[in-house]
């Protein structure tokens, strides 16, 4: 048999998928012709396949070295790079084949793609811009240099390349897929559901579509195919499936289970814990403690809302204090009291994530803290790479983060029970109270409001929620029709801004028998005046899956009672969390059926609510759920034992902090 016999066999068994006897061939071939090119190149692929990385790379080095005008020979050898972690190489590499031939359109594509996820945006941008202008007709070019301009969140830029993608391919999944999401973040719910509804048509495997497109129909409350969507969405996890982001899943399933199985498909997919740099040496032992604060938000956002007076208050004497910002420098009330309520503030937004990290370790922060977890805008790739030699789970995201590199969880004993911590990849530090932090004053608008001045009824009694609409579920949207049913004249107030999600749920209401006119829908309004309407309500009903948390704590702090339903997952246990914390537990419910009778008690005995509501009224002076100073403390108390254990070379473990 000849050698080209011999070649040909083994190109046919590999197309047959016949890997074992491919293999076999091809290694016969390089018996006789060790620097055959591809059949270097197809022994690489076949290794990749198995997740063999250190076995492919020196066939396709050699397959290079023999013909590098091959361009797919290049690709693979770069992609096996960049799946080992090893971005330099993957770098050093692409540069290389791009200055070899320039009309290497794929090799530039897959480097303007590493760059992006490696946070390099500016470089990132110019390589796509290139692709652009060696392929303009390619909706895939389109697509990839839209996704980059909306990470640098200029998204009317980004719209016009997505929508030009599918100009050019209108049936390009992906295109549509990030036009939704694109559109999504631009509050433009309808449009973004339509984008995704058409993704799910043209490729409804595309990794984490199916979360996307539920989420967006609990934004707008359409629960058509909710529960069948659902039932497919947690199959296709228990398989291992990359069909929905962590954050997505939180307001969707309260399953501590699925929470943690999402979250660690989706990091081992894009955030697997990376080698780039050496493992932090200790410090040499700092006077003060260093705390980097990393987020985000620091601008006008819940976060900022619940952590700006923390940053002000930590003791100079034992902590250092530097927030590192990832997101927009808006010079709003609360970026601008941040910025001066911490020692440092590094605004790292236009940073790689290899610079964040080298800042980090240069400035030598001892505990890093996650504020954002896997919601909007978060870098999670930073903590991969270790920006500190201990990482923090807090506040931004209610779920675990499923990584090996996150050694700590905020959380305190009503969030996360005994039987549930095995669900946290972290080790739990256990606050003694709530685990949310707040700040200790909100100032109320002294302006006197009446009910008709903002479309409520002078008489009857107002149930209210401010959640946002995607954690309106169809079985609490029903279980408030029922109360509304059981109580005459009372009406439901919430602020729903989105004109579709108003319809659907008026749409829903007179599916249950409930008049569309006993909801009532609020307009956005100011913080201080916000603070002082809720007060007309009587009763705040909250949500499951995905609790009320900084509103919750909002209605608290100005006398609303707050009724919750308590479930399983993080999520699901912060009203409760607060409600212990000022020693109201008399509105903590455990079943659908106890929070309905509740509510239309309360409300058909007025006494009885009076008795509640001014019970937590007396509670709020003495409550630690508003003691910011408190807070600091047991949270810097959990610092130095985290501190502590570091320095004695010691694992992180569950820490409970005591009153």
């Amino acid at each position: 048999m000849t050698i080209d016999q011999i070649i040909q066999q083994s190109l046919n068994a590999h197309k047959e998928g016949r890997l074992e006897e491919a293999e076999k061939l091809y290694l016969k071939v390089l018996q006789t012709h060790p620097l055959h090119a591809a059949t270097n190149h197809n022994l690489g692929v076949i290794a990749l396949s198995k997740s063999k990385i250190e076995f492919a790379l020196p066939f396709f080095k050699v397959a290079i070295e023999a013909n590098p005008n091959i361009e797919h020979f290049w690709i693979s050898y770069i992609n096996a790079l960049i799946k080992k972690n090893d971005f330099g190489e993957a770098e050093e590499n692409s540069k290389k084949a791009i200055t070899l031939n320039p009309s290497f359109i794929t090799v530039q594509n897959t480097f303007a793609n590493l760059l992006l996820t490696l946070g390099r945006l500016d470089e990132s941008e110019k390589y796509f811009r290139q692709v652009m202008k060696l392929s303009p007709n390619s909706a895939e070019a389109h697509n990839n240099l839209g996704v980059v301009l909306q990470t640098l969140n200029n998204v009317n830029e980004a719209e016009t390349f997505f929508k030009h993608a599918i100009q050019l391919k209108s049936d390009f999944g992906d295109a549509h897929y990030n036009l939704g999401l694109l559109l999504k973040k631009m509050r433009r719910e309808n449009e973004a559901d339509s984008s995704i509804d058409n993704a799910r048509k043209l490729n409804p495997d595309i990794n984490y579509l199916l979360g996307a497109s539920l989420h967006i129909k609990m934004v707008n409350c359409k629960w058509d195919n909710l529960p069948a969507d659902l039932n497919k969405l947690k199959k296709k996890i228990n398989d291992g499936k990359k069909v929905t982001t962590p954050f997505a899943m939180l307001s969707l399933i309260d399953d501590p289970n699925i929470h943690r199985k999402s979250a660690e498909i989706y990091l081992n997919d894009k955030y697997s814990k990376s080698y780039v740099f050496p493992k932090i040496s200790p410090y040499p032992g700092h006077k003060k403690i260093k705390i980097g604060y990393f987020s985000p938000n620091f601008n006008n956002h819940p976060v900022a809302y619940l952590t700006s007076e923390l940053y002000e208050i930590h003791n100079r004497k034992k902590f250092e204090i530097h927030a590192f910002s990832f997101g927009g420098d808006t010079e709003d009330e609360f970026n601008i009291r941040i910025k001066e309520g911490v020692d440092h503030f590094h605004d790292v937004q236009m940073m790689s994530n290899d610079d964040v990290v080298k800042l980090s370790r240069s400035l030598e922060i001892d505990i890093a803290i996650d504020l954002a977890g896997y919601t909007e805008g978060h870098r999670t790739n930073i903590f991969a790479m270790s920006v500190a030699p201990i990482q923090v789970n807090y506040l931004g995201y209610t779920g675990t983060m499923g990584s090996n590199y996150h050694d700590y969880y905020i959380a305190d004993k009503s969030i996360i029970t005994e039987q549930n911590k095995k669900y946290s990849s972290e080790k739990i530090v256990y606050m003694p109270n709530s685990y949310l932090v707040d700040i200790s004053k909100k100032h109320v608008s002294e302006t006197t409001l009446f009910r008709h001045e903002i479309g409520l009824p002078d008489v009857g009694f107002i149930f209210c929620c401010f959640n946002n609409s995607w954690k309106f579920t169809p079985s609490v949207f029903a279980s408030w029709m029922r109360i509304l049913k059981a109580t005459d004249g009372s009406v439901l107030w919430l602020l729903v801004n989105n004109i579709d999600a108003k319809k659907n749920l008026k749409d829903q209401a007179k599916k249950l028998g409930i008049n569309e006119e006993r909801l009532i829908f609020a307009t956005q309004m100011q913080g201080d005046k916000h603070l002082k309407r809720i007060q007309l309500a009587d009763l705040f009903l909250d949500t499951l899956p995905y609790n009320a948390h900084i509103t919750a704590s909002d209605a608290l702090r100005v006398g609303l009672p707050v009724l919750t339903c308590t479930g399983l997952s993080f999520a699901a246990r912060v009203a409760t969390s607060l409600l212990k914390t000022v020693n109201v537990p008399e509105l903590i419910t455990t079943t659908k059926e106890e929070y309905e009778s509740l509510a239309i008690e309360l409300a058909k005995h007025p006494k009885k609510l009076k008795i509640i509501k001014n019970k937590l009224i007396n509670n709020l002076s003495k409550s630690p759920l508003y003691n910011s100073k408190l807070f600091t403390g047991h949270l810097e108390a959990a610092y130095l034992i985290m501190y502590e254990r570091y320095k004695n070379g010691l694992n992180a473990e569950d820490i409970e902090i005591k009153s």
